[in-house]
This record gives structure tokens, C-alpha cells and sequence, in this order.
């Protein structure tokens, strides 16, 4: 399990605080622009070291391990994908930092290809893709390297609603047994897809709830940030 054990974290002089365990599954991490969505990610990631506190994974403390070492996958809303390689090639460094792989290796790369609907695009390039098809071969790399805790800061904010909803449907079905953190403006993203809900607001993540109660009983500045 995931756990924010009494956690401060301060990036130029903002101030954020989690003390609370992640359920496996999908989290919605939901909170104004600005309050620290992302902050609260890059604890995890290894991109802020806490001020206080500590990022356990299955009890073990992640501050020891560079961010390369973490069992964590990241997908950024740019996709970050190497506009030279092929999507074979781009796909194949979440196995490896070279890109050459094994023969399992290999067919494990072709397998997820073929989960994430790009069956025969291997050999293209990203800007030979739709929006929607880079997003398809980003989410490919974070499946191939099979870590258990993956962080998805707006990955699919770029795309349109339909391919939006799209991608979080396959998220939902290819990730569901790891541990996921999806930073979100949308509410009706988290309802559809998420299990819980983080609310960062204030200075302060609280802890998740399940996504019924969560919008159901909203606190005051949940209720503010919703209009409702």
C-alpha cells in the first residue's frame, strides 16, 4: 500500500500536507489550480523530497531511491515521447533504458500494443499518430514496465471528451489492479472512473473517500470548488 506518512512538503514556499494511506485502484486527486495536485505526485515520483514525514510503499520508505529506481510509471499530459523513434522503439524503454530488448521482452512490447488498439503502428512515428494514438502509445510504455504505483498528471486533458473518456476506460481496465493517481479538473472524470477521491485544497490533502460519499456529502471546500 501506498502511504503519505506525515507528510510536509514545501515547493517555493508552498506548503502542502498528506498523512493518509492509498487504496489500490484509481484515485482522482481533485483541488483547485494551485493547490498542489501535482506537488503532492511529485512526492511520490521522487521530484520533491519532504520536508517532514515520509512516501512509504509497501512499508518500505522511498526516500533512498532516485526517481528511476521508485516502482513508479508517470504520464504527463505532454505524452513525452521521443518524436525520432519509432513507437516500437519509444514503447520498448519502459523495459529497458537501451531499447534493446529480449525476445519476451519483445513480444511482451507487441501484447500491450495490441491492448491499447495500435496493432500495426509500431513502426511509426509519433507525429505520424492522432492525438488520441500518442496518448494510446504513452499509456503502452507505463503498461510494458509493469510498475505497481503509476501517476497520471492530466494526461488526456489535450484530448477531445469522447478520447478522453476513451483512454480512461482502457486506464480503467489495463491499471486497475496497480495503485493510480490521476490529478484532475474534471469531476465527472473521477465519478466515472475513480473508486476515490483526494480533495487538496488549502494547504492540505485529505485523505480519499470513496468516490459516493465523496461527492455526496462534499465538505465546504469541495462544495465551493464545485459550484454547488
Amino acid at each position: 500500500m501506498l502511504r503519505f506518512d506525515g507528510v510536509q512538503l514545501d515547493r517555493d514556499g508552498f506548503d502542502l500536507s498528506a498523512d493518509f494511506d492509498v487504496p489500490p485502484g484509481l484515485t482522482a486527486v481533485i483541488g483547485p489550480s494551485g493547490a498542489g495536485k501535482s506537488t503532492l505526485l511529485d512526492a511520490v515520483s521522487g521530484f520533491l523530497e519532504p520536508r517532514a514525514g515520509r512516501v512509504l510503499w509497501q512499508g518500505r520508505d522511498l526516500a533512498p531511491l532516485a526517481p528511476g529506481q521508485r516502482p513508479v510509471s508517470i504520464l504527463f499530459q505532454e505524452n513525452n515521447l521521443f518524436p525520432h523513434l519509432d513507437i516500437a522503439r519509444n514503447v520498448a524503454f519502459g523495459l529497458a533504458p537501451t531499447g534493446r530488448l529480449t525476445r519476451a521482452e519483445a513480444d511482451r512490447r507487441d501484447e500491450v500494443l495490441d491492448q491499447v488498439g495500435l496493432t500495426g503502428l509500431a513502426h511509426r512515428r509519433p507525429g505520424q499518430l492522432s492525438g488520441g494514438q500518442q496518448s494510446r502509445a504513452a499509456l503502452a510504455r507505463v503498461l510494458v514496465g509493469d510498475r505497481p504505483i503509476v501517476l497520471l498528471d492530466e494526461p488526456f486533458a489535450a484530448l477531445g471528451p469522447g478520447l478522453k473518456s476513451e483512454m480512461l476506460d482502457l486506464v480503467s481496465v489495463l491499471l486497475g489492479q496497480r495503485t493510480v493517481l490521476m490529478v484532475t479538473h474534471e469531476p465527472e472524470d473521477a465519478r466515472a472512473h475513480a473508486s476515490h477521491a483526494i480533495f487538496v485544497d488549502g494547504g492540505v490533502a485529505a485523505a480519499p473517500l470513496p468516490i459516493g460519499p465523496f461527492f455526496k456529502t462534499p465538505p465546504d471546500g469541495l462544495r465551493a470548488y464545485l459550484g454547488t
